[in-house]
């Protein structure tokens, strides 16, 4: 996605950094119940907006080869946030 967008920083931040960031934020998530706190080893946090925007980056990466495919067998590809419908 990074080089379709051919983006370098934002805001000042280089995308390496912010892609570190984004890592360390995933590697590092902690939650409680019932009492105990334990440390997520896969996945992101559900609801999380980093989750959301790192989901939807995939989906842009991953819709654009699917889209190709399903425009020329006249076929239809819908989503909404987290939701797909093809046929």
């Amino acid at each position: 996605m990074l080089d379709y967008l051919n983006i370098k920083q934002i805001d000042g931040l280089k995308i390496e950094t912010i892609i570190r960031l984004c890592r360390f934020m995933i590697q590092n998530n902690y939650f409680s119940y019932n009492g105990k706190y334990y440390h997520q080893v896969r996945g992101g946090t559900m609801g999380s907006p980093l989750t959301s925007t790192i989901a939807n980056c995939y989906m842009f990466c991953f819709e654009r080869d699917i889209v190709k495919q399903i425009s020329n067998s006249n076929g239809l590809y819908i989503r909404y946030i987290d939701d797909i419908f093809i046929t």
